[in-house]
């Protein structure tokens, strides 16, 4: 197995209810070498008392409310550790999830991200995803176009990745998931440990998904500022054009059907001046 600090980030917003659950999650792991990074990203609910119950047991940071892309890297900023991983304040691990990824490096030395399969719970219920949201393995990044298929609550990464592609963007108030991992998967193979160790809690209404409206256009806003980078190959920067015309296209639809005629024409433009390089 791979040794070394696991630095552990949870990101928290007013999860009294459910915080608790994800820290003991991390703390019930065993057999690796990890320290827990909490922070609480200016909660107004009881979260603050529930964190402080564990004194010394986390690493506990308070800020005022600035997004859950900040409080990520707040904690990545604060970690002392070789290896990073995410845990959303949502979800829960299950027993040996670092094992299983640190193991997971030491047979794949030459690789530096990899995440695990999940079992999604959904208002309570298990909810079997599809076919599309199969979990890649290797050079994905055409995949990884489509949709966001690497989960924050699976994924271990080295410290020294994100060195080089930099950390969450905090201009974006959703899929900064999304737009992390096209920088990494533009360059780097992403492993896949096969085992269900996290548990993804879903459906409830303070969740991106359910309060951040017409999430495609950070999608597109991620592909656009990648095309901008020049770090894709020509191949890449076809898939990402393309990719970026299809979104662009469904979502200006959507803003004429909404009498939002210019942010339409300002979408389009994007897939205009990508398609004339």
């Amino acid at each position: 197995m791979v040794t070394g600090l696991v630095s552990v980030i949870i990101p928290t917003r007013d999860r009294a209810a459910m915080v608790r659950e994800a820290v003991d999650s991390v703390l019930d792991q065993k057999d690796a070498h990890s320290e827990l990074i909490v922070v609480d990203d200016g909660s107004t609910d009881e979260t603050p008392e529930v964190l402080s119950s564990y004194r010394d047991r986390i690493r506990l940071i308070r800020q005022d409310n600035r997004g859950v892309s900040a409080a990520r890297n707040r904690g990545v900023q604060a970690a002392r550790g070789e290896w990073i991983a995410f845990l959303d304040s949502d979800d829960l691990w299950l027993p040996g999830k670092l094992r299983a990824q640190l193991s997971f490096f030491a047979s794949h030395p030459g690789l530096l991200i990899c995440q695990t399969e999940e079992v999604w719970i959904r208002n309570g219920r298990r909810w079997n995803p599809k076919k599309y949201h199969a979990k890649p393995s290797g050079y994905c990044f055409g995949r990884l176009l489509e949709r966001c298929l690497v989960s924050p609550s699976a994924v271990m990464i080295h410290r020294s990745l994100l060195d080089r592609v930099g950390l969450f963007d905090e201009s974006l108030p959703a899929c900064e998931d999304y737009d992390l991992w096209l920088r990494i998967g533009c360059r780097h193979p992403i492993g896949l440990v096969p085992e269900p160790l996290v548990i993804k809690r879903g459906g409830h209404p303070d969740q991106l998904s359910a309060t951040v409206p017409a999430l495609d256009r950070y999608r597109i806003q991620a592909i656009a500022r990648l095309l901008e980078t020049g770090e894709l190959t020509e191949e890449q920067r076809a898939q990402a054009a393309a990719q970026l015309e299809k979104k662009a296209r469904i979502y200006a639809m959507g803003c004429l059907k909404r009498g939002r005629r210019e942010e339409a024409e300002a979408v389009l433009s994007l897939v205009s001046r990508h398609r004339a390089r």
